[in-house]
């Protein structure tokens, strides 16, 4: 199934969204990291919906906030950065290790002179039940399935199955998560 594209340019009134959601990380980013009330209220306001028990660590940015959506009992390590020029839908009961990148924008490839001013972003939705490891990048249009593993340092370009490992740049299956139930 074909994803929809989003097209951007980085004038006008990105930009300004671009500033808005800027401060909201910048005061999320400042508080003390005892203020689980105060993050929580930032991340409300930010993020377009936002489920139970969600936990993002310092360092977060983002480019517009609401079109990150989490589900129930997320966390997220330190420097966590979404480029959210596109929905960004994440499930329940997941983890992202540190470092972690997705990016849902990308540029064409076009003349030098043209690449820095437009782009697109394509959607990304993770499911319940995953775990991202650290210093893992999710790449544009890409969609993970419920209950799979991204081990630390993947590069994932392609979607990924349910109930899957994958490592490696660019990620592969690695191997089958059988229940034991």
């Amino acid at each position: 199934m074909e994803k929809e594209k989003f097209e951007y340019s980085r004038e006008g009134e990105k930009n300004s969204l671009t500033i808005d959601a800027g401060k909201l990380v910048q005061e999320f980013n400042s508080l003390s990291c005892e203020d689980i009330q105060g993050k929580k209220k930032i991340i409300e306001k930010l993020f377009g919906s936002v489920g139970d028990d969600v936990s993002i660590e310092h360092n977060f940015h983002c480019d517009l906030g609401f079109n990150i959506h989490v589900g129930n009992r997320f966390y997220a390590g330190y420097n966590f950065t979404v480029l959210d020029v596109s929905e960004v839908r994440i499930g329940d009961n997941c983890l992202i290790a540190p470092n972690v990148g997705i990016y849902t924008a990308a540029h064409y490839i076009s003349p030098p002179e043209e690449r820095h001013k437009t782009g697109y972003g394509l959607p990304i939705t993770i499911g319940n039940n995953v775990w991202i490891g650290g210093h893992s990048v999710i790449l544009p249009g890409v969609t993970i399935g419920d209950n799979s593993i991204i081990a630390a340092g993947s590069v994932v370009n392609k979607d990924v199955t349910k109930n899957t490992i994958v490592a490696g740049n660019p990620a592969k299956k690695i191997k089958d998560i059988i229940s034991k139930l």
